[in-house]
């Protein structure tokens, strides 16, 4: 794949409608968004048919004009409701990690999971979700990391701070569906600006929690940061074994931006330092390859 343009993951509340949601308003999408290319039938049909060797053709349009801003890559539905994806082409091969299953495990823009990957340990935490009472893969951690968040949001309400989860575990084929729907609507370079590829998603892990709170309508935007919900967990998650995975100002490390909502378990041990030195799991690990 081509590194350097992949930055940022997104979510999207158009693609599938959430079940009883507690507030109405849908999520926003980034408060910065680049102009979008409006490409006709034709030019679409040429970008989906990709040659027999796996060649791409890109439309790149002369005169491109405005268009909404794409929502964040966060919460789908059931995989179920998601219409079965087409293959999705990747620009490269990306390296695949040799331990899914650790909890230090770093998935990103240079390292994905195994296509299949699904956890074995998959349950839903009892923590309130924006989308109600719902069984479904996004309401589903591994369990250890279910049970840590779940003493979080009880430290949390305890302290007059009340969170709400919004999304989990997400499959392959969910998030190939996503990126498909992506390209589709704002086409190719925009769309691994905002969305992560197959494989390359921290939800697939199960180690992953989107946090959000009624503050900000329930939704996953960057105003959560300035919330009292915001800087509880951003000065907090670590004691529970999360940690703020796209902090702010690390967008050239993480190839990400900036996602106060987004936060992976990775134990109390190594939350902790990361936490105390203010790095990313890359540089923890020692693996940084800069943007």
């Amino acid at each position: 794949m081509g590194l350097g343009l992949l930055v940022g993951c997104s979510s999207f509340d158009s693609l599938l409608e959430e079940k009883e949601p507690l507030l109405g308003s849908s999520h926003a999408g980034k408060s910065t968004v680049p102009e979008v290319a409006v490409v006709d039938d034709a030019a679409w049909k040429a970008f989906f048919e990709k040659e027999e060797d796996g060649s791409e053709v890109v439309v790149a349009p002369e005169e491109p004009e405005e268009a909404e801003a794409p929502p964040t890559e966060e919460e789908p539905a059931d995989p179920e409701e998601v219409s079965e994806p087409d293959e999705v082409s990747e620009p490269e091969a990306i390296p695949v990690v040799a331990n899914p299953g650790a909890m230090n495990v770093m998935v990103n823009k240079f390292w994905s999971l195994p296509e299949g990957y699904r956890p074995g340990d998959l349950i839903k935490p009892n923590v309130p979700f924006s989308f109600g009472d719902e069984n479904s893969d996004r309401s589903k951690l591994r369990a250890e990391a279910a049970e840590s968040l779940e003493i979080m949001f009880n430290v949390a309400k305890g302290e007059g701070i009340e969170l709400y989860a919004r999304s989990g575990f997400r499959s392959y084929e969910t998030q190939a569906a996503i990126f498909k729907n992506e390209v589709a609507t704002f086409g190719y370079e925009q769309a691994v600006l905002y969305v992560a590829l197959p494989g390359t998603s921290e939800h697939q892990t199960g180690l992953a929690m989107d946090i959000t709170a009624k503050s900000v309508g329930l939704e996953l935007v960057e105003a959560l940061e300035g919330t009292a919900e915001g800087r509880w967990l951003a000065e907090n998650a670590h004691h529970y074994g999360f940690i703020l995975r796209y902090p702010k100002g690390k967008t050239n490390i993480t190839g990400y931006a900036f996602e106060p909502w987004h936060f992976r378990y990775v134990g109390v041990d190594i939350a902790g330092e990361i936490y105390a030195k203010g790095i990313t799991l890359e540089e923890y690990l020692g693996d940084v390859r800069e943007f």
